[in-house]
């Protein structure tokens, strides 16, 4: 377990500034509105979301054009609105993307060929202004993995008849996978508070980073059919009926959105801590000490994403509420570790 004081941040922040002013960062898009999924497609070209427009774009040989606008998408005045973004595997003969977005009515994850009309294979996970969760992602298992917040809901986060503050597991139908811990249902996990990353690293394991209340952020090995322990446990709690996180910050330290597996490191990109952490995974599951990046030297940054150029495309989300954006932003920087 790795705990961190407000000191020992401080002396690695201080100690790491050379090491993070030497990576190469390179901007190739900007004055975005708030993009929130990013995914490649097998061209090398990427797509992504902006949460409040409800749009999906396209960003190919440096040029930002509108591929279709999600017309059901509602933004909460919050952190709703159109979110996750994850492409098929089988794309290049289904052409096919999958995202997570709210509506009027709920937070639900729709389906669709690019210009078509989004086709839900799982609606009913409740929306709130806040803890929304949404990110998506394909597992190296084929099935479709997403995260829900609890709607500020807490009691949701621990009721498995409810689809909020967990990690969703579904077949590309939005069909509970074969093998789910609960038996027919999709819920993989329980006891999240607002998770927004995921990640699996080359054996295979899952990691999710999550958005802790008011002490705690954390990043997690997830399995099926384990509790986290929200809302009873927020960081480490020593209880057995909980799996205690991998690591935790104080939330000024952090506020983690997204998660990338880049070589032998997560990368956390953190909102409220305006910097991007570096985790070294040692092989077994465990990991190294983290390593705060670029700390205040862009604003709030929200999604890391591995590029197939072997780069770390990671974007700001300084057009937020909390934000206070500059000249450029937001952006999508492509960072070379």
């Amino acid at each position: 377990m790795i705990r961190r004081t407000c000191a020992i941040v401080a002396a690695l922040m201080l100690a790491l500034t050379p090491a993070a002013a030497a990576a190469e960062v390179e901007p190739v898009a900007k004055n975005l509105d708030i993009p929130w999924g990013l995914a490649f497609l097998p061209d090398g070209s990427a797509l992504f979301t902006q949460r409040d427009t409800g749009q999906i774009m396209s960003l190919k040989d440096g040029q930002v054009t509108e591929v279709q606008k999600i017309d059901e998408s509602e933004p909460t005045d919050g952190e709703g609105g159109l979110l996750g973004l994850a492409v098929s595997p089988g794309f290049e003969s289904d052409r096919t993307v999958f995202v997570y977005y709210s509506t009027s009515e709920d937070n639900r994850i729709a389906k669709l060929r690019l210009g078509e009309v989004p086709q839900p294979i799982l609606t009913g996970i409740a929306k709130n202004r806040y803890h929304n969760g949404g990110r998506l992602a394909f597992g190296p298992d084929g099935m479709l993995y997403a995260t829900t917040g609890d709607a500020q809901d807490k009691g949701t986060a621990q009721d498995l008849n409810s689809l909020n503050g967990k990690i969703l597991r579904m077949t590309p139908d939005g069909k509970p996978a074969p093998d789910n811990p609960f038996g027919d249902s999709v819920v993989y996990s329980i006891g999240h508070r607002n998770p927004q990353g995921l990640g699996w690293d080359g054996a295979g394991r899952l990691y999710s980073s999550e958005l802790g209340d008011a002490t705690w952020d954390e990043v997690n090995l997830i399995e099926g059919g384990k509790n986290y322990g929200w809302p009873d446990c927020e960081g480490e709690c020593g209880n057995g009926e909980y799996v205690d996180p991998l690591v935790t910050w104080s939330v000024k330290d952090s506020s983690p959105s997204g998660l990338a597996v880049h070589g032998d490191n997560l990368y956390v990109a953190a909102l409220r801590g305006q910097r991007l952490w570096q985790i070294p995974l040692n092989g077994d599951g465990t990991v190294g000490e983290p390593k705060s990046l670029f700390q205040g030297e862009y604003g709030r940054l929200r999604t890391p994403v591995a590029a197939p150029d072997g780069t770390l495309w990671v974007t700001t989300s300084n057009q937020d509420n909390n934000g206070e954006p500059g000249p450029d932003d937001d952006q999508i920087l492509s960072i070379t570790p």
